[in-house]
């Protein structure tokens, strides 16, 4: 959510806050820009032992990751095999893996993949030996319902009992959040009461798609004296690339 706060979020909290307790592999998604990035990460301040990957492009990336992590815990495996982050940065990808593999084997530690980008199979099967060699559970977040961007990790959480979904807000949800955050803005105009109702229409519930539809309102591009030019502004946000009627990009 492109928002610096939590908005009416507590039983997702509460769902993610379990599957992380219950240390199952779980995957998480919604539509882009309905806030999972932000709500997962203030749940994972309470859960230490959760290696979290914010960039998961490439089994490479997600290993040094990995690393980084376990070295920032004191994990005695990698405390041995890295005096710094350096060290780190110039260990080849096959060193890394192995390193990482050892370290996790025995731990009670659970990683968290996010950001994917359709993962190969040859990521699928890394994150399958994880999941086996060290009893690591792994969980993902994933941007559409039908879940594209999970590639071949999809089937990893075929069972319904694994996933955890992150909707957009429903009409009354949504009202209060973008008088919220017009508030925040501190945006005011003629039209304003016009404007919001343009917001709740464009944004389908979708908080990402409100926050950059009230940003824009405060351009001077989007102003005429004291009135917000809300068609432009619209044509605007739907041209911009990644933005849509039903969202904005993670």
């Amino acid at each position: 959510m492109a928002s610096e706060f939590i908005f009416d979020r507590e039983q997702e909290r509460q769902r993610i806050g379990q599957f992380l307790s219950s240390r199952q592999p779980f995957l998480l998604y919604g539509p882009a820009g309905v806030g999972k990035t932000l709500l997962l990460r203030t749940v994972l301040s309470r859960f230490r032992s959760v290696l979290y990957c914010e960039d998961s492009s490439t089994t490479n990336v997600v290993f040094r990751s990995l690393a980084l992590s376990l070295w920032r815990l004191e994990n005695a495996r990698a405390c041995k095999m890295f005096r710094d982050e350096g060290a780190i940065a110039s260990k080849s990808a096959v060193s890394l893996k192995g390193i990482v593999m050892d370290a996790l084997r025995g731990g009670e530690y659970s990683i968290m993949l996010d950001h994917l980008k359709r993962p190969s199979y040859a990521f699928a099967s890394a994150v399958r030996e994880i999941m086996g060699w060290g009893s690591t559970p792994v969980s993902a977040v994933a941007r559409s319902a039908h879940m594209e961007d999970t590639g071949f990790l999809q089937p990893l959480y075929g069972d319904r009992s694994q996933k955890c979904e992150i909707h957009n807000f429903d009409e009354a949800a949504a009202g209060q959040f973008a008088r919220e955050i017009i508030q925040r803005r501190g945006l005011s105009a003629e039209n304003v009461a016009e404007f919001l109702e343009k917001v709740l229409k464009f944004s389908a519930g979708n908080p990402g798609a409100m926050v950059a539809l009230i940003d824009m309102a405060r351009s001077s591009k989007y102003r005429s004296q004291e009135r917000i030019k809300i068609t432009p502004l619209y044509i605007d946000f739907r041209m911009s690339g990644g933005v849509g009627t039903k969202g904005i990009a993670s």
